[in-house]
């Protein structure tokens, strides 16, 4: 799918970040999109955004939905049919995710689910709900987002990760799967998986409200946790306050948005020239690059500590323990 003039794309997670790059960079070239998220004042904003750029022709519409919940994608696609004057859709963008729950065993069991429900269940869901639409369109392209953590599941030997890095394999897995299944069933329908690495997107701000909290509201269990795994990887902070520490929480939070090494509008332009050249696998940045490499290389110690610090020391993850 070369050109996206005149096609219609479905995109997830539309608010912020990634998905609203996608959103104003795919209405910029003239194809009509259609974006949901959970929270009505980022809607607002992407809408903006996305109709300042839209080239002349091309609609785009919101919605509000939890991509969780197949009822409400069920909703959202009925509004598309009935707003686009449609059966057919062409690009169905699978982008929303949330951060949270990295531990099996301190973690609530409902933080950890509701990452994993959101990251994987959100594609899956996302993905049955669409594909109808798809089938029935001349060309189509799904296009699922997983992560650097969807292969090396891992943000530090000492900060376990396992909600979503166990989403973003699944996405992996369930990715690469359908190319087979689609040639076999559907060959006007191609898949890409996105593995981006570090991403200036608030995912970790937004991850916080997604769970309920943000960095002011965290429960001294939270907090408890953060200062242990802080601690175990080098940076002790027992003279830290409770306030001090949420206040730090915000700060690194906003860090990794605003000095990100790639943008979330580069990160979009990427994307899409992937899906141009129909690259089934597409690496954001030079450290989902680096770190698939490494890991290829050596499988067997790539959840050592010296692995990880080996990472670092190329600048892959290098602060973000």
């Amino acid at each position: 799918m070369e050109i996206f003039a005149g096609k219609i794309a479905v995109v997830t997670g539309g608010g912020t970040g990634m998905g609203r790059e996608l959103v104003c960079q795919l209405a910029a070239q003239g194809c009509h999109v259609a974006t949901c998220d959970v929270s009505a004042t980022a809607m607002a904003e992407t809408l903006d955004a996305a109709l300042d750029c839209a080239t002349e022709g091309a609609r785009v519409t919101t919605f509000l939905a939890d991509v969780s919940q197949e009822s409400e994608l069920i909703s959202w696609r009925t509004q598309i049919e009935r707003d686009f004057q449609t059966s057919t859709i062409n690009l169905l963008f699978n982008n929303a995710g949330i951060a949270g729950g990295g531990s099996m065993i301190s973690d609530e069991r409902e933080r950890w689910e509701r990452t994993f429900n959101v990251d994987w269940g959100g594609v899956y869901l996302s993905t049955r709900t669409f594909l109808p639409m798809l089938l029935a369109a001349d060309e189509g392209h799904i296009v699922n987002t997983s992560s650097i953590n969807g292969i090396f599941a891992s943000i530090g030997p000492f900060s376990p990760h396992t909600s979503y890095s166990a989403a973003k394999f699944a996405v992996r897995g369930f990715s690469e799967a359908l190319i087979a299944d689609l040639r076999v069933n559907a060959p006007h329908v191609r898949v890409s998986v996105v593995c981006p690495g570090h991403v200036g997107t608030s995912i970790v701000l937004n991850s916080a409200a997604a769970h309920g909290q943000d960095s002011q509201s965290l429960s001294s269990e939270e907090l408890v946790r953060i200062r242990r795994r802080l601690a175990l990887s080098g940076t002790p902070v027992d003279d830290v306050s409770d306030e001090d520490l949420r206040k730090g929480v915000q700060v690194m939070g906003e860090a990794f948005r605003d000095f990100a090494p790639v943008t979330a509008a580069a990160a979009a332009a990427i994307i899409l020239d992937g899906v141009r050249n129909n690259q089934w696998r597409i690496l954001v940045g030079d450290d989902a690059v680096g770190a698939d490499r490494a890991v290829r290389e050596d499988p067997e110690g790539a959840y050592e500590p010296e692995f990880y610090r080996e990472l670092q020391s190329r600048g892959i993850f290098d602060g973000l323990n």
